[in-house]
C-alpha cells in the first residue's frame, strides 16, 4: 500500500508526479528545486540559498509524511556545474550535521526551469 504526500508547505508538483510517495516504513521525495512555495519562483541569490531553499522544501514535504531531515537515509545531489559543490556542500552540511545520509552528487546538463540544484530524498516514515 502506498499514500501520496502532499503539502501546501513545499511547491506542488510542475508534472504528472507526488511531492513524495510513504510505503512500507520509507519516504520516497521527488526532487526538489529552489522554488520559494508563497511565491511560485527561485528564490534569490547563487548555489547557497537554492540549495538552502531545496532542503527547507524536502523538510517540508517530510515533516507532511510525518518524518524529518534527520531520518533521510539517502540523497541524490544534482548539480548544474560541479563548480559549485564546495559551495553547495557547506550548506547542506549545515542542514545534515549529525549523521549524515548516504548520497550521490552528478552534474546533470540541465535541471527543472534551469535550476543550479535538485535533491530527492529517501527517509525513514
Amino acid at each position: 500500500m502506498k499514500e501520496i504526500v502532499q503539502t501546501e508547505h513545499a511547491p506542488q508538483a510542475i508534472g504528472p508526479y507526488s511531492q513524495a510517495i510513504k510505503t512500507n516504513g520509507l519516504i520516497f521525495c521527488s526532487g526538489q528545486i529552489p522554488t520559494d512555495p508563497q511565491t511560485g519562483q527561485f528564490v534569490s541569490g547563487g548555489i547557497e540559498e537554492q540549495t538552502a531553499q531545496v532542503l527547507e522544501n524536502l523538510a517540508a514535504v517530510l515533516e507532511a509524511a510525518g518524518s524529518a531531515l534527520n531520518r533521510v537515509v539517502k540523497t541524490t545531489i544534482f548539480l548544474a556545474d560541479m563548480q559549485e559543490f564546495a559551495a553547495m556542500n557547506t550548506v547542506y552540511g549545515k542542514f545534515f550535521a549529525d549523521e549524515p545520509p548516504a548520497r550521490s552528487t552528478v552534474e546533470a546538463a540541465r535541471l527543472p526551469r534551469d535550476a543550479r540544484v535538485e535533491i530527492d530524498a529517501i527517509a525513514l516514515a
